[in-house]
């Protein structure tokens, strides 16, 4: 495993203890190339797709989407859900196919992983803290 993608995957875990204490039973990271010319209107794509997933699904725990620092258009996506069928309603929404749709021209390569939560802690934010 290259220092890259073992650098991902401790920032992804991270990432994980971040999130809310739910249990997750299902986890997928993402690793993207994005067009360099169709970068900003990816960012205002995967945003939009992530504040309505997270805002309306329950099964959602949670969302991230990141790029590495000196490589703008290497997107790494980390999702976490109550279980497989949570994941698969999500890829059922419309908001979800809105995404996949107008950022099906930006990604030039698209990997996923699943993966299996080892442990997941996370702490509350303040009162009148966002995300």
């Amino acid at each position: 495993m290259n220092a890259t993608r073992s650098s991902i995957i401790a920032a992804s875990m991270l990432t994980c203890s971040l999130c809310s204490q739910a249990q997750a039973q299902y986890v997928r990271l993402a690793e993207l190339e994005i067009d360099p010319a169709q970068l900003e209107a990816f960012k205002a794509a995967v945003t939009e797709g992530v504040q309505a997933a997270v805002r309306s699904e329950p099964g959602v725990l949670a969302l991230y989407a990141v790029y590495e620092k000196d490589s703008p258009s290497r997107v790494r996506v980390f999702e976490m859900y109550t279980d497989a069928a949570a994941y698969a309603t999500h890829l059922e929404t419309p908001h979800f196919k809105k995404f996949r749709t107008t950022a099906e021209k930006m990604v030039l390569s698209r990997k996923l992983f699943d993966a299996v939560p080892i442990v997941l802690g996370a702490k509350a934010l303040p009162p009148g803290t966002s995300q």
